[in-house]
């Protein structure tokens, strides 16, 4: 049996080819994907950004939200994981060895000897180790999550997102109760940490965008948010974004969660809006640019922490599918858009340049004009 891939040989080349799928292992699975979310990430891969960084390498399939069908699967992984052939589960995109220095200490997500789904070249292995795929083969050590009854697999890719939410803004940010919550940015990692920080129990959630955002700030109204802010549109007598943040929070924030790529001023102003003793969690990558500009009197001052995230922990996985089979949520809107495996690419750019808010690629060519 072969399985079609859109496969990456380099910077913005992408090529739809057959792999032969391997006969599978004692401990590894074969998994039938029926979705895999786009991140964006895959951007960056495509463009070549993470190739010069040395985060993958050509040629790759990529894709590392994978939500897939167990077709196949090893007695020593059906023990471990606790699931059969015919299970739909969400794959982490991370499998890590287990008995490294980092592994033991918790840090599992920095593995010495990690290997990545969507990263890993087609030349190791099997080779069909990215999402863009018909099959994608489980390894050992591979970190599977069940699938909630009732949900689709389209749906079920949110589960990246919104892991995402709940790890940065409860588990990383500290949150609690009755806090107050300031997310800085409303893509979709940004209304995951609105959806977190309303499940958590925050007392107040105020979260910011641009005015070509307006679609996706309704959303984060509709999913809990209790105040919008439009940083570039702020109305007569609003001083700055932190004045208006401020004032639609009704004061001083417990936890500001900054999601907004590249800009640096989002930092600063995340270290204004938050109390002392407080929480900021930085989460988008700024592009290189350096930290100049921000106060860092007024971070010593307040005796705040100053947090950076990367990737996800299992538990905000866990706390995602929970939140997505509980049906207590419309999450149902923050997905807008599915696409085919062969216009994976424009699935890509639609993430990155229209209003979409997640998006979905499916094997399947009857997912056309969805």
């Amino acid at each position: 049996m072969r399985a079609r891939a859109m496969v990456q040989l380099g910077p913005g080349e992408l090529d739809e080819q057959e792999l032969e799928v391997p006969v599978i292992g004692d401990g590894e699975a074969l998994l039938r994907i029926e979705a895999t979310g786009v991140c964006g990430s895959d951007k960056e891969q495509l463009d070549g950004r993470l190739a010069k960084s040395g985060w993958s390498a050509y040629p790759v399939i990529p894709g590392h939200e994978p939500v897939g069908r167990i077709v196949e699967i090893g007695p020593e992984a059906r023990r471990l994981w606790g699931v059969d052939e015919g299970s739909l589960v969400a794959v982490e995109s991370v499998v890590p060895c287990h008995v490294c220095d980092r592994c033991t200490s918790g840090l599992v997500k920095f593995c010495r000897n990690r290997f990545s789904y969507g990263f890993t070249p087609t030349t190791f292995g099997a080779g069909l180790w990215g999402g863009f795929a018909e099959y994608l083969v489980l390894r050992p050590n591979s970190r599977v999550h069940p699938v909630p009854s009732g949900i689709s697999a389209e749906v079920a890719t949110l589960f990246n997102p919104l892991g995402a939410g709940f790890d940065w803004t409860v588990r990383r940010g500290g949150m609690v109760a009755g806090d107050a919550v300031v997310v800085l940015g409303c893509g979709q990692r940004g209304l995951a940490c609105v959806v977190a920080a309303r499940a958590a129990g925050a007392d107040r959630v105020v979260v910011t965008g641009l005015a070509r955002d307006r679609h996706k700030l309704d959303i984060a109204t509709q999913l809990g948010a209790d105040a919008t802010v439009e940083v570039d549109s702020l109305p007569a007598g609003s001083a700055d974004v932190v004045t208006a943040v401020r004032e639609a929070l009704g004061g001083e924030a417990d936890r500001v969660v900054d999601t907004t790529p590249h800009a640096v001023s989002s930092i600063s102003d995340a270290i204004a809006l938050v109390r002392p003793g407080g929480v900021v969690v930085v989460a988008g990558l700024k592009g290189g640019r350096d930290m100049a500009g921000v106060d860092a009197d007024a971070l010593v001052l307040k005796a705040a922490d100053v947090r950076g995230v990367v990737s996800v922990e299992s538990w905000g996985y866990g706390q995602a599918l929970r939140l997505l089979g509980s049906g207590s949520l419309p999450l149902e809107l923050l997905h807008s858009h599915t696409v085919p495996l062969s216009d994976v690419r424009a699935g890509i750019e639609m993430l990155t340049h229209s209003d979409a808010v997640h998006v979905s690629v499916v094997p399947e060519t009857s997912a056309e004009g969805r």
